[in-house]
């Protein structure tokens, strides 16, 4: 009789938390898909300030990418002695280039050229962010350095924050720079979306990769790794893992106590620092 009942009265209880359960699943993994770059890009689109009123003597610049978008850039000359050295910088996943602006400075008063430019769909840009959208945004900056300013690769550092350290990393097993310094690695975007959502399949799911491990290794110019070890974003262990399948590390920075967005991750002295003592390293 048991059996009959609850044949006609539908499923078990267990049965229908099961089918919740899956239900939710399916919904988050959907949605996972389908609104996954949202969730990685978070752009700051609102129209830039000409350079000049925010850096002075800084230029603005306009990149034409392969495929045919024309994006923001500011060039930001040296301040004292003059490196003849370039760095090209290779933004975060939120913010824009005015963001970056203490950045520019401190690096252009060690003396070197610097370029700071916005991604697709970031200040003011047209398009959308994807990992090889930005990927044709940083050949189209460093066309600009070597075409309208005379910096070769090989006189160009390239610096990438967090997720631009995909960026910068790929540029430079493309184009060889002079150096490469990241701040923030991690050794590819899965790693990190599974630790924040260990619950979904994000290895599976994911449309844009950053594979830096893979790509560091064949990168064999001085390398620089720069991390927080409060970093809850991108944890210290990913950083680590970068630094250890450089193809040429020159230096392991860690900023204690720091955490992924504090200041001083930024245009902090140590960061500052380690951008100089490369710079000694590389010069032409």
């Amino acid at each position: 009789m048991s059996l009959g009942s609850e044949s006609a009265g539908g499923w078990s209880p267990v049965l229908r938390v099961a089918l919740i359960v899956l239900v939710v699943l399916i919904t988050l993994i959907g949605l996972m898909w389908g609104l996954q770059r949202q969730m990685i890009y978070l752009p700051d689109n609102s129209p830039v300030s000409p350079a000049a009123e925010r850096i002075g003597e800084a230029e603005d610049v306009a990149l034409r990418t392969e495929d045919g978008l024309e994006l923001g850039a500011w060039f930001v000359p040296p301040r004292g002695a003059d490196r003849e050295t370039a760095v090209l910088v290779a933004n975060g996943n939120a913010g824009n280039r005015e963001s970056r602006l203490p950045t520019a400075t401190a690096f252009a008063g060690l003396g070197f050229s610097v370029l700071l430019f916005d991604y697709r769909g970031y200040g003011g840009n047209p398009g959308s962010p994807s990992e090889e959208g930005l990927s044709q945004d940083a050949r189209a900056a460093l066309d600009a350095l070597t075409e309208r300013y005379g910096f070769p690769p090989e006189q160009v550092i390239y610096f990438g924050e967090s997720i631009g350290t995909g960026v910068a990393t790929r540029l430079a097993a493309e184009h060889p720079p002079a150096g490469l310094v990241l701040r923030s690695p991690f050794t590819d975007l899965a790693s990190v979306g599974q630790r924040h959502y260990p619950f979904l399949p994000v290895r599976a799911l994911l449309r844009d990769r950053y594979p830096i491990a893979e790509q560091i290794r064949r990168v064999t110019v001085p390398t620089t790794v720069i991390y927080g070890d409060s970093d809850t974003i991108i944890p210290p262990k990913e950083s680590r893992e970068v630094a250890a399948a450089a193809g040429k590390l020159y230096e392991e920075v860690v900023l204690s106590g720091a955490g992924h967005n504090d200041p001083e991750m930024f245009d902090g002295a140590e960061v500052v620092s380690a951008v100089g003592r490369l710079g000694d390293e590389v010069a032409p």
